[in-house]
């Protein structure tokens, strides 16, 4: 009896424990199947699929077909005209738009497609950082920090981790500014990131967003507080690879394995005066660089980029400025955006170098004292943003007008109730018609963005004559002999002189100041000097001690000195002077040598009553009370 009870009890158990195994290898297959159907399913290109069939079919579905009510049909055609909208305004730069985009995708994501703490992992390993990519990691990193401070993020990421040095790379000889796939992983593992589903949700979100309807691996980059961003512009274009693959199989295998940066790989920005080459980032593709530039410049319908037509200059919704180009105008696709922060154009915040005070002042006088002045300095020098901190100086009562390339100061952004309007070139209105409609527009100030071509010059110098109280310009010279040589040459090839002397003369007559800024090699941007120019007044300095003479000889000899002095005129006629009123010495500013009179007797004649008493106090403190009685007016 006990033994029977014995084996009933081992039967039992055997067959407990063989029910258990079969459940368990059924279970463990049901999880192999399951995380199979998981890997493949929620990967990002097959969520990024489910994302533009679904907004595919909510912009396209007849809504009439569906048998709505009145109501519920209203609310579905302003949601579907809302979306439509959106899509259009987010390929421009609409941050706006942008927002609204990536909330319709985390929505179908979380609430349709199924995405959950456990799935989500296959599509970026948040849980395993080891198998984090360089780009992974900068997508989190500029999440994390955008959370806290915004665009400012990129900014505040940079300056924490001192990255905008120079330093040495493998196989480089040289130092350069670039940030590598080390730095950011050093950087990731350092901030030890805690990530919540929302968190990975939206970092996922944004990376579908960009190879939906973004600019790719820039999209979060541009809309950053920097003053620009680039693509294409290192790295061997396609055309080369296939030269290449003929020759030299040893460097095209290198190629594959990233050693050498293809074009599609070059992404650089533009941060405080440097240029940065983010080696973390890539395109990946040289048809993923087309995509970008194809749509970043579309903003108000330029018009088409084609092989004849290869270029376009264009401002983007938020007011950057953006060129792109392509092939065969240039080597590879590539794409430039320069943005300006409008709201630090103020000169307090510019001019921060010692002896700021007196600068600002100088610089405000010359401004309110209406005078002529020539910006001039390299490319990214600071020209765009020292003209914006100064036109808050121009009178309230003076009409301003822009004529520019591509629109780049936004001045009514920043005074929205003064009397400023704006032009640009077009395809079939050139800089030259522009500026002439202004002289029909009643402005008191023109602002010239860049006298780049020889009839803006010509017209500047006509206008600055007589079709304004005063203009302002930047220009592209490195001295100011350079400056007054182009202005001259330009009028010379507008036909409107012929003679060099002459041409000079109507430069020499218009052109009072010249601020010249520098982009040194450590990327500071600063005033290199302030200078004035001086027309050399041409005086009837003849002798007529020839009448005195009581011999032909004496005579002859007479008049062969006013001849000699004619002649010296004629052929090395000086027409202006130069000096250098304020320097950069030895790391601060240095007011040098005085104003002339005559302009600052103009100066003081353009001024209200409140600034021409602090000006004559300014006067005085710098070039004495003598001067500043000369120019004083009862």
């Amino acid at each position: 009896m006990i033994l029977n009870i014995i084996l009933i009890i081992l039967v039992l158990v055997a067959v407990f424990f063989g029910i258990r195994v079969v459940i368990n290898k059924n279970k463990n297959e049901v999880v192999e199947e399951q995380f199979e159907k998981d890997t493949q399913t929620y990967t990002l290109e097959r969520m990024t699929e489910y994302v533009k069939r679904r907004i595919d079919e909510i912009t396209k579905v007849n809504l009439y077909d569906i048998g709505l009510s009145e109501e519920e049909l209203k609310r579905r055609k302003k949601k579907k005209y809302e979306l439509k909208k959106a899509l259009k305004g987010c390929t421009y730069g609409d941050v706006n738009d942008k927002k609204y985009i990536k909330e319709i995708i985390y929505d179908l994501l979380f609430q349709e497609y199924g995405v959950n703490e456990t799935n989500i992992s296959h599509a970026i390993p948040f849980d395993t950082p080891s198998l984090l990519i360089a780009q992974d990691k900068f997508d989190i990193l500029i999440y994390m920090y955008k959370k806290e401070f915004g665009y400012e993020a990129l900014t505040q990421l940079i300056k924490k981790y001192n990255l905008a040095v120079l330093k040495y790379i493998s196989g480089e000889t040289k130092p350069t500014y670039v940030i590598t796939e080390e730095e950011i992983s050093n950087i990731y593992t350092e901030e030890n990131l805690q990530l919540t589903l929302e968190d990975k949700l939206n970092v996922i979100v944004q990376r579908i967003y960009q190879h939906y309807k973004g600019y790719s691996s820039i999209d979060e980059v541009r809309d950053m507080n920097i003053d620009g961003v680039s693509g294409g512009v290192s790295g061997l274009p396609e055309s080369f690879l296939s030269q290449v693959a003929q020759t030299d199989g040893d460097y095209l295998t290198q190629i594959a394995e990233r050693k050498v940066p293809r074009a599609c790989d070059a992404i650089w920005i533009f941060f405080q005066g440097k240029s940065i080459r983010l080696a973390f980032l890539s395109f990946k593709t040289e048809a993923e660089l087309k995509r970008v530039c194809q749509n970043i410049y579309k903003y108000n319908n330029p018009g088409q980029l084609s092989d004849t037509n290869g270029f376009k200059i264009n401002e983007m919704k938020d007011g950057s400025r953006v060129v792109v180009v392509r092939p065969s105008f240039s080597e590879t696709w590539a794409f430039f955006v320069r943005k300006f922060d409008v709201q630090r154009a103020t000169l307090e915040q510019l001019i921060t170098i010692p002896g700021k005070e007196d600068t600002i002042e100088l610089l405000k006088y010359l401004v309110k004292g209406a005078r002529i002045i020539a910006l001039t300095g390299e490319q990214g020098s600071g020209k765009t943003t020292m003209l914006m901190g100064m036109i808050e100086n121009i009178y309230e009562t003076m009409n301003i007008r822009v004529q520019e390339t591509a629109f780049e100061l936004h001045l009514r952004k920043i005074y929205p109730t003064r009397n400023i309007l704006s032009f640009r070139e077009t395809d079939t209105i050139s800089g030259q018609m522009g500026l002439d409609v202004q002289k029909k527009t009643d402005g008191s100030v023109n602002i010239i963005g860049e006298v780049a071509t020889d009839p803006v010059a010509a017209w500047m110098i006509q206008a600055a004559q007589v079709a304004s109280k005063f203009t302002l310009f930047t220009h592209h010279a490195k001295t100011f002999p350079n400056l007054v040589m182009a202005l001259r040459n330009s009028l010379l090839k507008t036909g409107m002189f012929n003679n060099e002397k002459t041409a000079e003369e109507q430069v020499v007559g218009v052109l009072n100041f010249n601020i010249h800024l520098v982009k040194d090699f450590k990327g500071r941007r600063y005033i290199e000097r302030v200078t004035e120019c001086i027309p050399v007044e041409d005086k009837n300095d003849y002798s007529f001690e020839y009448k005195k003479e009581n011999t032909l000889e004496g005579k002859i000899d007479k008049f062969m000195d006013n001849a000699t002095k004619y002649f010296t005129k004629v052929t090395n006629k000086e027409l202006y002077k130069y000096v250098n009123v304020l320097e950069y010495r030895d790391g601060e500013y240095v007011i040098t040598n005085k104003i002339s009179n005559a302009n600052l007797l103009e100066m003081r004649n353009n001024m209200d009553e409140i600034d021409t008493e602090n000006f004559l106090k300014f006067v005085e403190r710098h070039w004495g009370a003598k001067t500043a009685s000369e120019i004083k007016i009862d």
